[in-house]
């Protein structure tokens, strides 16, 4: 995996990370709001996550992008929408 190093304003980091998403799965590593910290696979990758359901609110669109200072992805391993703090990360791994 070929790391790779966020820059710019949330808006920008945002973007260059929505854009990797997008294309595949993206290992994301950050703190959690506990401290604690996680290395996440995660994508937004048409074809691996799920079809939007109404009983689930993450997984529809508008939904995701509320908080630009959040970012939502479906967590690979997991298999269910997870969020962090764009501020919070660390580091991404394509």
């Amino acid at each position: 995996m070929t790391q790779i190093i966020l820059t710019g304003e949330r808006s920008e980091r945002r973007a260059q990370l929505t854009e990797m998403l997008t294309q595949g799965i993206v290992e994301v590593t950050f703190t959690k709001i506990s401290g604690e910290t996680r290395t996440m696979p995660c994508t937004l990758k048409p074809g691996i996550v799920p079809p939007a359901k109404a009983e689930d609110p993450a997984s529809q669109k508008r939904v995701r992008e509320l908080n630009e200072a959040v970012m939502v992805a479906w967590c690979t391993d997991r298999q269910e929408w997870r969020s962090f703090r764009l501020d919070n990360v660390l580091s991404v791994s394509i």
